[in-house]
């Protein structure tokens, strides 16, 4: 059987950034690697998107980046301006292939598609697989779910939408004003997220956090889908209701993603994914790290994984020679303990969740973003707590 020095399990985010940052350190010089990837080639399949609060190596994957941005609910709508912190959106296809491009040429890194040929015990193992039930099998946990469009129109977005609704420079975080009575559940959160492109380019998507499982009892339309085109209508960009069947409207979607269909616009790329909001169990074995969303790197109250990925890529390349013995890289304990209380309120008050999310937002740009990624200190994130409805929370720190 083969044996290599290191072997990472999982070739995604994280076990392709691991890999860059020990190539890059010349970790990798004398030392074999193997990545355990089963997909037959890589493209362009996510977007990866965060405040840059902290330098990365991809700033060249970045596909475009925003100083402002908007949270809308109701008639309200709160505006954030922060040059400081750009919010910025990594192309996954740019991602694979700088990082592809710099590993292959290292004749030490091999890429296979299963564990079956190579001897474990002689390795230490970089899993980034997490060992829990699929998204739609999961009834217990929640999961932030979604599917994302990126369209393409013929005439200028600020004409079809309106000058002062469609802005390059401006991207909407969370828009609660979503398709009415689409369920008649309560346990959902529903909300669209509009990532502004150019001129003539827009991606956007509807967000869920639910617990595992697509929505589909008491929902009239399939509801990614419906609340998508629903939202081109109200922009104009198609004028019929579409009304049918879960699958007419899916299938919609499907000839518009090959050219069919409509004149005026089309669809360029369709995303579509779940983050667990919860940490899988953590059982610390010898020769074994977890990494990425199985190693505890989600910001659940946010699903925000791609910079503490960096971080713990980092953490691992300056700590590789002694890696066995290293203390488990985690989060800081006052973001789990914070998240550990806001899903707690989320499972028994989602019906208030996107006030709570509005409120959140009414404070300082600085802190929100800081806060949210991970770098506040006590006074931001007192600034943001006190925005919270105080006995909820209490109650849910003693319950």
């Amino acid at each position: 059987m083969k044996e290599f020095d290191y072997v990472i399990i999982g070739g995604g985010c994280a076990g392709l950034s691991l890999a860059y940052e020990l190539e890059i350190h010349n970790k990798l010089k004398d030392k074999t690697l193997a990545i355990i990837e089963p997909r037959e080639e890589y493209k362009r399949d996510k977007t990866w998107s965060f405040w840059k609060v902290s330098s990365h190596n991809f700033e060249d994957c970045v596909k475009k980046s925003w100083s402002s941005f908007n949270v809308k609910k109701g008639i309200e709508e709160i505006e954030h301006y922060i040059d400081e912190y750009p919010y910025e959106a990594i192309d996954s296809g740019l991602f694979y292939k700088k990082i592809l491009n710099t590993l292959k040429k290292n004749k030490n890194i091999s890429f296979l598609k299963n564990v079956n040929d190579i001897n474990l015990d002689k390795s230490f193992i970089f899993n980034s697989v997490p060992s829990v039930k699929k998204f739609k099998d999961d009834k217990k946990n929640y999961w932030q779910h979604f599917l994302g469009l990126e369209i393409e129109t013929k005439k200028k977005l600020d004409y079809l939408i309106g000058h002062n609704e469609y802005r390059t420079y401006e991207f909407t975080l969370m828009d609660f004003n979503t398709v009415p009575n689409i369920s008649k559940k309560s346990k959902e959160i529903n909300f669209m997220y509009v990532l502004p492109i150019d001129e003539n380019k827009v991606f956007l998507e509807s967000t869920w956090i639910s617990k595992g499982g697509v929505p589909g009892d008491g929902f009239i339309h399939a509801p990614y889908s419906y609340q998508l085109l629903d939202q081109l209508r109200k922009w104009g960009i198609i004028d019929n209701p579409f009304l049918g069947t879960d699958k007419s409207v899916d299938d919609r979607i499907d000839k518009l993603m090959k050219g069919e269909g409509s004149e005026n616009f089309k669809i360029n790329y369709k995303e579509q994914g779940a983050i667990p909001l919860f940490h899988p169990e953590y059982e610390r074995i010898k020769n074994q790290i977890n990494i990425g969303s199985a190693g505890g790197m989600t910001r659940l109250s946010t699903g925000y994984t791609f910079l503490n990925i960096q971080e713990h890529s980092k953490y691992i390349r300056e700590n590789i020679d002694n890696i066995s013995e290293v203390k488990i890289f985690e989060q800081n304990k006052k973001y789990l303990f914070l998240d550990k209380i806001f899903m707690k309120v989320l499972e028994k008050h989602p019906e208030k969740m996107p006030e709570i999310f509005f409120n959140m937002f009414s404070g300082s740009s600085r802190s929100i973003v800081k806060f949210l990624s991970n770098k506040s200190n006590i006074v931001e994130d007192l600034s943001i707590i006190l925005k919270m409805p105080k006995w909820i929370f209490i109650r849910s720190i003693f319950n």
